[in-house]
């Protein structure tokens, strides 16, 4: 979505959007991609030209939506700031098409749950939600309600990541025997930015699940096991319920009979002064090949008295959100962090106006058959989520070791105790 410097266009259709929670998400990819189509509509030739109004942002507070309405004028529509008790009730009363949701993840399910119930097309940062009972409720509510329910997975539509997945897809690279992914955030994140839902959390749901729906999407196969430790005493006790780092196994089976192991390490504890905002590594080791992949050396180095590495990083990724003049003089904020946003955004419009109103259950069949965001196609993401978190939890209360095992005998996710001979149904059903 590119801006332009003060032209409006006329738009042949709108979509009214609701933001749940506004912060550092909304700041580098919502925030844009909203104004950038306030000045400048999309267009595709199914439904002509579409422009995304901002009706509403919810939050507990209201402070930082409020900071973002004195500062937003000109920049996007007129939109009410609705705060706690009831914000998501009040948003949906505003009257919106789809909501986005960018709260913490332990608020997505409630907030995605109301929308869907409402009949609202729904877009949920990763992770979805954070079990399987959970993300069962809310497939079934957008079935019903005929609207999509998608999710934010910014990281597939990394170039570096679509050059993966297009090897994989043509046979380049043939079948994936074991990987490694690596992505490490500053204390600033934990420490500031998350600080006042870090109790109790870790950094696997927020960062790990971007390698598990990367691993998950581009590999296929079928999840066999789960197994995780990590540590603490830096974000919060020692011996308490909030981590530091996560080391997470995942063990796929593929249709040839053969498996493949993957190890995802997560930390939000880097020094703030790291040259890079993150640290991003991921290699995958194939029959044929090896891809090895790293955030920081694919881009530039950058030195700056007085300013980097705080207040800018040497090290910048340039693909993900950034600010930009362009050559021929506008000003534009673009990557593919925005482009996520975007292409939600033409989902809705093409299930609402990219054909005849007898034909909408058939385009909106259509969308949901896109599994690289689809809510239904992330159970395989989810149920790793839910296993983490649990053995996780019998961690800090002493319990060492335990492996959650999928679609066995017992559930279709079971956790296991070394030195128990009884195991625990996370989830009965099939994953």
């Amino acid at each position: 979505m590119m801006e332009n410097s003060g032209v409006r266009f006329p738009a042949n259709h709108q979509l009214r959007a609701g933001m749940v929670g506004v912060g550092m998400i909304f700041d580098e990819t919502y925030r844009p991609f909203l104004e950038a189509v306030h000045r400048q509509p999309f267009f595709h030739s199914a439904y002509g030209s579409c422009q995304v109004a901002l009706a509403g942002i919810a939050s507990r507070t209201g402070k930082r939506a409020e900071a973002y309405q004195q500062v937003a004028r000109e920049k996007v529509t007129p939109f009410a700031v609705l705060k706690e008790p009831n914000a998501i009730d009040q948003l949906l009363d505003v009257g919106v098409d789809f909501v986005c949701i960018a709260t913490p993840d332990n608020r997505h399910f409630s907030a995605a749950r109301a929308a869907l119930a409402a009949g609202k097309h729904v877009l949920i940062e990763k992770p979805s939600v954070l079990s399987l009972q959970e993300l069962d409720q809310l497939v079934e509510l957008a079935q019903r309600e005929k609207v999509l329910a998608k999710i934010v997975y910014h990281k597939l539509l990394d170039p570096d990541h679509k050059k993966l997945q297009t090897f994989v897809a043509d046979g380049e690279l043939c079948h994936v025997n074991n990987g490694y992914c690596n992505l490490l955030e500053p204390k600033a994140i934990s420490g500031g930015q998350f600080s006042e839902w870090i109790e109790g959390r870790n950094p696997g749901t927020y960062v790990a699940v971007h390698y598990i729906k990367l691993i998950d999407f581009t590999f296929g196969g079928r999840l066999k096991t789960v197994s995780c430790t990590g540590q603490r005493g830096l974000v919060g006790a020692h011996d308490g319920p909030t981590w530091d780092s996560i080391q997470l196994r995942l063990i796929y089976e593929y249709e040839s009979g053969r498996e493949a192991a993957f190890d995802i390490h997560t930390s939000w504890v880097t020094p703030d002064n790291f040259p890079g905002w993150v640290e991003q590594e991921v290699q995958f080791r194939f029959d044929n090949g090896v891809w090895n992949g790293h955030s920081r050396r694919r881009g530039v180095e950058c030195t700056i008295e007085g300013k980097t590495p705080l207040d800018i990083k040497i090290t910048i990724n340039n693909h993900y959100s950034g600010s930009f003049l362009e050559p021929w003089g506008e000003r534009s904020h673009r990557g593919y962090g925005v482009e996520a946003i975007g292409r939600f955004a033409h989902e809705v419009a093409m299930v609402e106006y990219g054909g005849d109103e007898g034909e909408r259950e058939a385009r909106l069949d259509e969308i949901r058959q896109l599994d690289y965001n689809e809510l239904a196609a992330d159970r395989q993401v989810v149920a790793a989520i839910q296993a983490m978190e649990a053995i996780l939890a019998r961690r800090a209360e002493g319990l060492e070791d335990c492996i959650v095992r999928i679609n066995d005998e017992q559930g279709g996710l079971v956790l296991h105790t070394p030195g128990s001979a009884e195991a625990e149904v996370l989830y009965g059903p099939t994953v």
